[in-house]
């Protein structure tokens, strides 16, 4: 039903009929460029939309940093680059031939393109295989680092990479397959998914609320910024970053130019921007006609999140209907983390967990099969084509993919708990002081003079600038001796 399933397909058929060697082809022997003589196109295409799509990694950790407490910060930054070269050799190594080898299970790949077999000069389609692999690699490393969000401010560095090479392997991977494998039996059922709501989205948000369960809550200290953003400007780059790469990650997930894929891009765009529409409605109606950057910016990600698994399905319009839900409705569960008695300060449930569900869901409402076939080849059909079923399977996707992906992850956590070496939280001191001061020697965020002043003082780093401090506070004592100094 997916144009990643029709590529698999065709790339099947063509190594049935002539198996190739490891590389995929050999170059000594033949031109493995001449297979895609008048179909180059494609691969500039997809080769561009790769390189669009990369920035989300570090968008992803400049808008965790800016979310974070200042002492924490530097650890989200470095977070994200520690992923992307984790992830590369996981999917280098197994995680490809996990999701992706033709041979696969319904439920999960095999090792036949194990450490890249048959995968150098492969083809995909009209893809080199290689090219294929390189832009899902940054699906999953992407996803990854959604999840790592759930170890906000109290989780230690290595055992969240651990985690997450783990996590990539026994969690991304089998629902990738699931769902975008011929062989996947969520394609075979059918279900929906466009780019990624379930394996990135659903995924990765139940992922990190079990993260956040099994680490436990923050050490509460009573400072305002304990559920504030350190800096706004950082979340503000992060989502600049996070939208212009889903250009990228939903306009190639055609994995070919076509006038769908066009309309992808623009249906990204229209998602996005609703969302921010909602979510402000939301912010202004519930805290007295006033805004908020961070909220806009959450809008944004929630609409680009809800239009995932439908942008190749729907048109404009309803593109725009699904980011101005999901954006109103993400706002709406500003207290889920309080309902829940789960401490998951970065929001990470919230916007890809519910925020996923809601774009699947209604993905299965408004899908067409006038869209589906701009490419000329997928048809697929919701309800508004009077296939009321595919409500049915896309409730079923969700459901699955949540479940398995919560439960997995819950178990992975706790085995790692008790390795020796890998306990997952670093102690009450060290989150008291800071992951930064923790975890690494001599680098933080902001003027280091003026923060080592401050800690001179005896003052709390966590004071945020322009909070008016209370009468008789030690804030207040300093700013009192100053002015005398003066």
């Amino acid at each position: 039903m997916s144009i990643f399933s029709a590529v698999l397909a065709a790339r099947q058929e063509a190594e049935e009929a002539a198996p190739v060697d490891e590389w995929g082809g050999n170059p000594l022997e033949m031109n493995v460029n001449e297979k895609f003589v008048g179909v180059e196109y494609q691969a500039v295409y997809i080769a561009f939309c790769s390189i669009v799509v990369w920035p989300i990694i570090p968008g992803i950790g400049f808008l965790y940093s800016g979310l974070s407490r200042r002492k924490s910060s530097v650890a989200l930054l470095f977070q994200s680059f520690m992923v992307a070269a984790t992830i590369t050799f996981q999917w280098m190594f197994w995680g490809y031939s996990l999701t992706y080898s033709k041979t696969a299970g319904p439920f999960i790949g095999d090792l036949a393109n194990f450490g890249l077999r048959g995968v150098m000069s492969g083809r995909s389609g009209d893809l080199p295989e290689i090219l294929f692999c390189f832009y899902q690699l940054l699906f999953c490393a992407a996803t990854v680092q959604i999840v790592i969000g759930g170890a906000f401010e109290r989780g230690r560095i290595i055992p969240s990479i651990v985690f997450g090479f783990c996590w990539a392997t026994v969690v991304y991977c089998p629902i990738a397959c699931w769902t975008w494998n011929a062989n996947g039996w969520l394609y075979n059922l059918p279900s929906l998914d466009f780019a990624g709501g379930g394996p990135v989205h659903i995924a990765s948000g139940c992922s990190a609320l079990a993260y956040a369960l099994v680490l436990g809550k923050r050490k509460v200290t009573g400072a305002p910024s304990h559920k504030k953003a350190h800096n706004v400007t950082l979340v503000f780059l992060g989502t600049v970053l996070i939208w212009f790469g889903w250009f990228g990650f939903n306009g190639g997930s055609t994995l070919g130019l076509s006038v769908r894929s066009l309309l992808v891009i623009f249906n990204t765009n229209a998602a996005a921007s609703a969302g921010i529409l909602g979510w402000v409605l939301v912010d202004y109606v519930k805290h007295g006609r006033r805004f908020s950057i961070v909220g806009a910016c959450e809008g944004a990600i929630a609409g680009l999140v809800g239009i995932t698994p439908a942008a190749g399905y729907v048109s404009p319009w309803i593109s725009f209907v699904i980011g101005i839900l999901t954006g109103a409705a993400c706002a709406l569960l500003e207290n889920v983390d309080s309902w829940l008695g789960i401490d998951e300060g970065m929001d990470v449930f919230k916007l890809h967990g519910v925020g996923g569900m809601v774009g699947s869901f209604l993905t299965g409402i408004f899908a067409t099969s006038k869209v589906s076939m701009l490419d000329g080849v997928t048809e697929a059909s919701g309800a508004l084509d009077g296939v009321g079923v595919q409500v049915g399977r896309q409730l079923a996707d969700i459901c699955a993919v949540s479940i398995y992906s919560f439960v997995v992850s819950c178990i992975l956590l706790l085995i790692l708990k008790y390795i020796p070496g890998l306990h997952l939280r670093i102690t009450d001191e060290a989150e008291e002081a800071g992951l930064d001061r923790d975890q690494f020697f001599g680098e933080e965020i902001g003027d280091t003079e003026i923060f080592e002043e401050i800690a001179k003082r005896g003052l709390s780093t966590d004071a945020i600038v322009g909070h008016t401090p209370n009468k008789g506070s030690s804030i207040d004592q300093a700013q009192t001796e100053t002015k005398k100094a003066d």
